[in-house]
């Protein structure tokens, strides 16, 4: 049986406002409408592309040198986060919830060489950007274009604008 997923709004939607992939949780605009009629199988479809694309864009600016000891301080930290996700998620939650307030040594993390001149707010800034972007080239390569691969998961066709 499939575990139950939550719906990945961070109430902070964009697509009220017309754009076609949320500024928040990254989904389509077609997926937040839909989302209450979809069935677990379609959510986690959904939740497995916007981890895999958020564990991709973290992964390419921080290390995780301990992974037990950013388990250990984000609970001790008391930080919002799903611990069945990947530990670069984990990262994004902590990022979230305080990057001006913390040092990467003391999670068990290291800011990858090539982001090592920014600071843990800029990254986190970076990260969110470029986790959009990804949602953003996702969505223009199969909705935008007129291909609709993901039919099968939405049960739908859903037509660009």
């Amino acid at each position: 049986m499939l575990k139950r997923v939550k719906t990945p709004c961070v109430g902070v939607c964009s697509t009220g406002i017309g754009d076609e992939v949320c500024r928040g949780c990254k989904r389509f605009e077609h997926e937040v409408i839909d989302w209450n009629a979809y069935s677990e199988v379609q959510r986690q479809l959904i939740a497995e592309r916007l981890e895999g694309f958020l564990c991709q864009v973290v992964a390419n600016k921080i290390d995780i040198v301990d992974q037990a000891l950013l388990l250990s301080q984000i609970k001790h930290q008391q930080i919002a986060f799903n611990e069945q996700q990947s530990p670069y998620c984990w990262i994004f939650a902590l990022l979230k919830a305080g990057a001006s307030q913390i040092s990467a040594g003391d999670y068990g993390l290291q800011v990858s060489l090539n982001w090592r001149n920014q600071t843990l707010p800029q990254i986190k800034a970076a990260i969110d950007k470029d986790y959009y972007a990804l949602s953003c080239a996702h969505y223009d390569r199969y909705f935008s274009a007129g291909h609709d691969k993901y039919a099968a998961v939405n049960n739908k066709t859903h037509s660009p604008k």
